[in-house]
């Protein structure tokens, strides 16, 4: 089971106020989080997470594991994504741990398929997706109304639809709230920063002598940065490979390439020479291990018994929230410039140098450099690549504000005494716009290179300021930098409309041998979803935003999907002997999408409890997903990807006829050959977009498991769970290394073919023969339905609560061992295993180039152990992470790709320790309507690991660690009050 059921009794803590739903009887919940699941009162909501049939007393046969709110209180969680993300079985996806690839908002990626293979739902129903890949933003869950976290295992798309192939998060409010409670918290790490404030104010009141009720509730939340600058471990950048301090190629003094075949020289200012490389630019003291972050939040939701039987509902969301990212100041980043002989900062070293290059003599360069003609490209300038960081810009931010609302209403009530219904509709819309500073254009760059020495601009621009690139930090001012620095802005905008209707209940009738009636549901759905982006004018044009990564082209894309289900859960036996309970569970869907045809998906399970304290349980599922906005309409643009090494960089294609035909054949030119660098930063150019032709990927799941609440020992309770899920003509693009070894690999191509289609995909800078520098050279990583998927695994909870006399106390363990998760994106691609390894090509298979380089270890629990005395309780979590591997395949790749300078990472970055970390909480209840919480994080101060900046994805391995898996913030102090009345 993915989530991990822990809260511990407090059984002296005052209720909040408010009628608990109540949960399934099959979930496996912590005793503080239960309740005895009983008949709902007439027309109130039965939230019952894998099952559309809305009767307490059938159980659906889909493991569903709980996060109650007690342990959100112990925690002290402030958003969605920090509780999800440490749950066993959970990949870390993009959240506040997450900087340079961080759009804003946080996603949640059951069993590392990727996070648009799982629903995240309120309320069991959908939300509006925060981008074109159709994925939820957790940023806008408001936690402080959240009764319960159900994580259902194992598809779903049965029940739910489309997506849900690896599962659910199904976020349940709190119903029927009466009174007031004002919660509160302040956290700070010990280190004195990452300071983060929350507030919530939530009311509720019931209406007509209880045919109605109405609750709304107001958020405010602000975190402030931590910087990598100001931890031990991050204050300089490590290579993966070499083991020693390194930076960036784009640095400061300038490096360039002339192009005369002596490669990337760096300009020495107080020497005045051209040298070899000598100062890499440290970006780790720019970056943050915690993003920025505020919320204003407003959740709201009515209900209202219109006639007896028939109740009136209605739920509104709305959110804004602000995400800001920070990284290293912007550069030129290799790209190749224009610059006059004659520019009045160019070094002598520089110029004669570049005389050199293109043929003029010793007279005729210092003609040209005495000349006060204006610059005329391809007359009296030359070309040159260029790596000069903007270290007096400061800082590039980009601030991203999402504004999210959502509405839903509908109407239920009873047809018969055993049948009802539940008709609603919903529409939201969600607007991320970004606004970026401290980038600089390229064409502005352009323009102030292209002066003379008479100090003017070619482009004749009354605020153009000629740049001086050339010398040390300090040469560019202010006045130059601002005519470069204009900020940049785009907006993504997402709808979704729903309509929904579902007849359920029971026929009113059972099977011989049976004491419960068969369950029904049966209904319909419509979905429209509508994505766009909009962006100015710098940000469509390739190259032109410096350090952007992608141009962002406008684009649309819109789909529809009719759906008709139902399903059935069928007592067979009961009451008899090795027959307490037999429960046979059917469903079935028929989805048509407007894109992608039509597909049917099923699911066969049940039920057996031989005794009443004994369940044995099963489901087998033909799961689907349909592609999404982004996989079909997203164009075609050139952005970054994450790889250290380059196959023709350094001397080896000058000895390897074969090799240097093939880097020739990409583009690069003949006198690069022998002097090809692969990208500093391992950040190199990927080529992606969608593709309309794209079809449903299909998947089978099955689950089978025990359930044990043995009488001879009160108080326990124990479920196992085996999962399997196998998911073929999945939607996928190659990794980058993939689409390299394709063409390069020695085991592939054992006599290198320059005419093989997989190596003249690929593109390479025809200045330099690099990966990178330009939008014309990139590595194509195309979607298609090529992929296959496999992970498989046990989920293990146990429960204990026992009365000490003089406390209570709760033993509660959930923890997760991943067999297996298989990956290969196309037919000829390796089957890439990751469980318990970690390299740029692992990750979550399939999830987009953003969500590769997350670690999922082979073993990982949570342990919580809570002592509750009279007003006082006690309680330590145990998060434990299994032992890591850097990928053996990933090593045999680097061995075997003809290249003898592309190495591996150095072997004290092969390995990652088992990581044990304790939370330590004591709430003390200081009245009945008072309550106080102390939480301390990481209590011993455990340190990260340290594997090296180049070893994984820029977005997950940040600061030398894995800052979303393992903590990087240190011992942290969590102070929380609840007043209520």
């Amino acid at each position: 089971m993915s989530a991990v059921a822990v809260a511990s009794a407090f059984g002296a803590m005052p209720a909040a106020a408010q009628n608990a739903p109540a949960p399934r009887s099959d979930a496996t919940v912590a005793p503080a989080d239960a309740a005895p699941a009983q008949a709902a009162d007439t027309g109130s909501e039965i939230v019952v997470t894998g099952t559309l049939i809305r009767n307490p007393n059938l159980t659906s046969s889909s493991p569903v594991n709980v996060v109650g709110q007690q342990e959100l209180s112990l925690r002290q969680s402030n958003v969605a994504e920090e509780v999800l993300r440490s749950l066993p079985g959970v990949v870390p996806s993009i959240g506040s741990s997450v900087n340079n690839g961080n759009g804003g908002s946080s996603f949640v990626d059951l069993r590392g398929l990727g996070p648009q293979r799982n629903l995240v739902l309120l309320n069991g129903s959908r939300l509006v997706p925060a981008d074109f890949n159709g994925q939820v933003n957790l940023n806008i869950i408001p936690l402080a109304l959240v009764e319960r976290i159900d994580v259902l295992t194992g598809g779903a798309t049965t029940t739910y639809g489309a997506d849900a192939v690896s599962g659910v998060v199904n976020f349940v409010t709190r119903k029927d709230f009466k009174g007031v409670e004002v919660n509160a918290s302040e956290q700070l790490a010990e280190r004195g920063d990452g300071n983060v404030f929350r507030v919530d104010l939530t009311a509720g009141a019931n209406l007509a002598d209880g045919r109605g009720n109405v609750t709304l509730s107001l958020g405010y939340q602000k975190a402030n940065p931590v910087y990598q600058g100001d931890r031990a471990i991050s204050v300089a950048q490590i290579d993966s490979v070499s083991g020693k301090e390194a930076g960036s190629g784009t640095t400061v003094p300038i490096r360039l390439n002339l192009g005369d075949g002596n490669g990337t020289k760096q300009f020495n200012p107080a020497s005045g020479t051209l040298d070899p490389t000598f100062a890499l630019f440290n970006f780790n003291p720019y970056n943050v291990f915690q993003t920025p972050f505020e919320r204003y939040s407003l959740y709201s939701t009515g209900r209202y018994e219109v006639k007896d039987g028939i109740e009136a509902y209605a739920e509104g969301l709305f959110s804004k929230t602000k995400v800001s990212t920070i990284i290293a100041p912007s550069g030129t980043f290799g790209l190749t410039y224009q610059i006059p002989y004659n520019n009045p900062y160019l070094p002598a070293a520089v110029r004669n140098a570049a005389c050199a290059a293109n043929g003029l003599n010793a007279a005729a360069c210092a003609a040209a450099a005495s000349s006060t003609a204006a610059p005329v490209i391809g007359q009296n300038t030359f070309g040159a690549t260029l790596s000069r960081r903007f270290v007096e810009g400061g800082s590039r931010t980009s601030e991203y504000t999402t504004q999210l609302f959502q509405l839903r209403a509908g109407l239920r009530g009873d047809i018969t005494d055993t049948i009802n219904f539940d008709l609603s509709g919903s529409y939201g819309e969600s607007e991320n716009t970004s606004r970026s500073t401290g980038q600089g254009l390229f064409s502005r760059v352009q323009s102030a290179l292209l002066a003379n020495n008479t100090q003017s601009c070619a482009n004749g621009a009354s605020d153009c300021v000629p740049i001086n690139l050339f010398g040390a930090a300090g040469s560019i001012t202010p006045q130059m930098f601002a005519y470069l620095n204009i900020p940049t802005s785009s907006a993504t905008k997402t709808s979704l409309a729903t309509v929904r209707g579902v007849v359920s209940g029971d026929v009113g009738v059972a099977v011989p041998g049976a004491n419960d009636a068969i369950g029904f549901a049966i209904g319909g759905e419509y979905r429209r979803y509508v994505a766009e982006s909009s962006s100015d004018l710098s940000s469509q044009t390739p190259d032109e935003v410096l350090g952007a990564g992608a141009a962002n082209p406008d684009s649309r894309g819109t789909y529809n999907v009719k759906e008709a289900f139902a399903e059935l859960i069928a007592p067979l036996v009961q009451d008899k002997p090795f027959f307490h309970n037999l429960t046979l569970e059917l469903g079935a869907r028929y989805s048509d999408y407007s894109i992608s045809g039509t597909n049917w998906t099923w699911k066969a399970g049940g039920n057996w409890e031989p005794t009443s304290w004994l369940k044995v349980r099963g489901n087998y599922q033909k799961a689907a997903r349909a592609p999404n906005i982004g996989e079909l309409f997203s164009p075609q643009v050139t952005g970054l990807d994450n790889f250290a090494t380059d196959p023709c960089q350094g001397a080896a294609p000058v000895n390897n006829a074969q090799l240097r035909a093939i880097c020739i054949a990409q583009g690069a030119p003949a006198s690069s050959i022998g002097s090809i660098e692969a990208e500093p930063s391992a950040q190199p150019n990927n080529r992606t977009g969608g593709n309309l032709r794209l079809g449903v990927e299909k998947a089978t799941t099955w689950t089978a498991g025990v359930v044990l609440n043995p009488t001879f020992v009160p108080g326990l309770t124990i479920t196992a769970d085996y999962y399997n899920i196998r998911v073929r003509d999945a939607i996928s693009q190659p990794s980058f290394g993939d689409a390299l070894n394709a063409c390069f690999l020695t085991a592939n191509n054992p006599g290198l073919n320059p005419n093989n289609p997989a190596c003249t995909a690929i593109r390479r800078n025809p200045a330099t023969g690099a990966l990178f520098g330009t939008a014309s050279a990139f590595v194509p990583l195309p979607y298609s339905n090529s992929g296959r998927i496999w992970t498989d695994g046990v989920d293990l909870t146990v429960n204990y609560r026992r009365d000490l006399n003089f406390a209570k106390l709760d033993l509660n363990f959930s923890g997760n061992w991943t067999h297996s998760s298989k990956f290969q994106a196309t037919p000829v691609s390796v089957i890439r295993e990751c469980v318990g390894y970690y390299s740029n090509s692992c990750g979550s298979p399939g999830a987009g180039i953003n969500f590769r380089g997350s670690i999922q270890p082979e073993f990982s629990f949570n342990q919580r152990t809570t002592l509750s005395f009279s007003r006082i309780d006690l309680s330590l979590l145990w998060r434990y992470i299994g032992k890591m591997d850097y990928e053996p395949l990933a090593v045999q790749e680097l061995l075997n790709d003809n290249n003898d300078d592309t190495d591996p990472p150095a072997q004290q970055f092969r390995h990652i320790k088992a990581a044990h970390y304790f939370d330590l909480a004591t709430r003390f209840a200081a009245t009945d309507n008072f309550d106080f919480t102390f939480t301390v994080t990481n209590l011993f101060d455990r340190k990260p690991p340290v594997v090296g900046n180049t070893i994984g994805s820029t977005s997950f391995n940040s600061g030398n660690t894995y800052p979303s898996t393992y903590d990087a913030l240190g011992r942290r102090y969590a102070v929380g009050v609840k007043l209520k009345f």
